[in-house]
């Protein structure tokens, strides 16, 4: 039973990592394929996320720290301009951190992909792209 369990997770890990990595099989063993697959697939998901996993409040503390700024300066009268700034500033904060969101996400998973492809090159397998 258990290794039956286990041929059946190894074969989902297959399916969910074979999508971003094509393999020349030919003259490959399956049962070997598979369980590269799954270590490099294993191997791959220790990359650093740190760069994703950062909180939209700093975005937004940034930027209103930055239009609060902005605003005293620029509107003269002080504690009016700097909250008018500072309500603009969140909004740009987050705005902006879900623009560095997005592009930490795919530089983790580019990150996660190059490590799966040189894993899987490096134990002798044909990686096609």
């Amino acid at each position: 039973m258990k290794k039956a369990l286990l041929i059946a997770t190894l074969f989902l890990f297959h399916g969910a990592a074979s999508a971003n990595v094509v393999i020349d099989k030919s003259g490959v063993d399956e049962k070997d394929y598979t369980y590269d697959l799954h270590q490099c697939t294993e191997l791959s998901n220790q990359a650093q996320k740190d760069k994703v996993e950062g909180g939209m409040v700093s975005g937004a503390v940034k930027g209103a720290a930055v239009g609060a700024a902005v605003g005293a300066i620029s509107g003269g009268s002080g504690s009016s301009g700097a909250k008018t700034g500072a309500g603009v500033g969140v909004a740009g904060g987050f705005l902006n951190r879900n623009s560095s969101k997005r592009a930490a996400e795919k530089s983790f998973q580019d990150e996660k992909q190059t490590i799966l492809r040189n894993c899987m090159t490096n134990r002798g397998y044909v990686v096609l792209n």
